[in-house]
């Protein structure tokens, strides 16, 4: 086709694959290239959720989303608007992937495999005829009057003309990275890690590695910071979704105490200290056995034999024998035990940033730049970032249409 004009998509991840079959499919007139510097596509998605992948999170309300996303909240107000989950439970529907939602909120194909949803994003982009050019990396982009001119390195330099370019990188954990967009002027917020476990240096912490706590809270009480949910003890120190969604509200302000902080850890968040010691001290009155006897907080075995000892307890001892004082230590410790952090761990594969394109440089409904006509972004490669749970690939999904709606809607002018 003489005037067919051409859409580049940088970047063969979640948010890029989205927006380039949506494209493909609403514009069959529209050429769609995907690049991605990287020899694999769509990598996120295969290690997500343990190789699941956690596609979203179940709301029928998109303020209940909102909470999620610790940057970006009122942009994706917008966006979840436009493009909800629902929305994305009914286009893989549509396509033969049923999607299950487990206790927690988090939607997984009832394959249980990861590969399912890349299978389905690689039968479209087969069927839309989508060109995937692996191993390509972009270096320079310059904006003309009718388009782009983006530079492209793989065995050689090549130059391509681009009507509409769609940015989905994804994150980035160097602001050097940004480099290839230099030329667009756009302002770039610095990126830090988010989604990370804590290091601790605690070897009998480590002992009990791979003993895991249904709900616990964990505080930064310098930063007055605190989030509840599941805890998993490491072989480096803690982890599980409190410590991710903290680390994740937390993010910029541990990158600026360079990971070095204390927490304090409440084993059975429906206590405080105060209402635990009056816990403890009935069950004094009511037990005669041993205090190692199955206790009444849910705790394994270990960690309550862990708990006794740094509150100064003989696992052996008997409930009468306990003086009060023991009880208000092991109170403290089961509802502000103190841990020292220092350093962080990335969480498995999910490596996710806080940080990238500032959003006041783009338009929530088009997801189209403020300076530049027909130059989009999609998913984390914008200072949009969201906690465990499925809430980065609904933002994945929800960025990556609206960019192809709108792209779809300047090819009708």
């Amino acid at each position: 086709m003489i005037n067919q004009k051409t859409l580049l998509v940088v970047g063969g991840g979640a948010a890029g694959f989205f927006c380039a079959i949506n494209a493909a499919r609403m514009s069959p007139s529209l050429k769609v290239i995907i690049v991605e510097k990287t020899n694999k596509l769509l990598s996120k998605v295969k290690v997500s959720g343990g190789g699941r992948c956690n596609v979203t999170h179940a709301s029928n309300e998109v303020g209940d989303l909102l909470g999620a996303y610790p940057r970006g909240k009122n942009f994706m107000r917008k966006t979840l608007h436009q493009f909800s989950p629902k929305d994305t439970i009914d286009w893989f529907a549509q396509r033969g992937v049923v999607l299950k939602t487990e206790s927690d909120g988090r939607l997984f194909p009832t394959t249980n495999n990861s590969q399912t949803i890349i299978d389905c994003f690689l039968k479209e982009a087969a069927k839309y005829n989508v060109d995937i050019q692996l191993q390509t990396t972009v270096t320079t982009i310059s904006k003309l009057e009718n388009g782009f001119e983006v530079m492209l390195q793989k065995n050689k330099p090549t130059l391509i003309h681009a009507d509409y370019l769609c940015l989905a990188a994804g994150g980035f954990s160097k602001i050097e990275s940004f480099e290839f967009i230099s030329n667009l002027g756009m302002n770039i917020v610095p990126p830090v890690p988010s989604l990370f476990t804590f290091n601790i240096d605690d070897k009998m912490l480590h002992q009990l590695m791979g003993v895991s706590v249904e709900l616990a809270s964990v505080k930064i009480p310098r930063l007055k910071m605190e989030q509840e949910g599941p805890l998993l003890i490491t072989h480096w120190g803690l982890s599980g979704p409190a410590v991710l969604k903290l680390s994740s509200y937390a993010a910029i302000e541990l990158h600026q105490l360079n990971y070095d902080v204390e927490v304090l850890v409440n084993w059975c968040p429906d206590y405080n200290e105060s209402s635990m010691l009056e816990k403890l001290k009935n069950e004094k009155v009511i037990q005669r056995g041993f205090i190692q006897v199955k206790n009444q907080f849910g705790l394994s075995n270990r960690l309550w034999e862990y708990l006794l000892n740094k509150s100064d307890i003989q696992f052996h001892s008997y409930w009468n024998d306990i003086p009060q004082k023991k009880l208000v230590q092991l109170s403290k410790v089961l509802c502000g035990d103190a841990y020292h952090v220092k350093g962080k761990t990335t969480f498995k594969e999910e490596f996710v940033t806080a940080g990238g394109v500032d959003i006041s440089e783009i338009d929530p409904l088009s997801m189209q730049s403020k300076q530049h006509k027909n130059l989009f972004f999609a998913g984390e490669l914008i200072n949009i970032d969201g906690i465990t749970g499925g809430y980065n690939f609904q933002h994945a999904w929800s960025s990556g249409m609206i960019a192809a709606r709108a792209i779809g809607r300047q090819q009708l002018l």
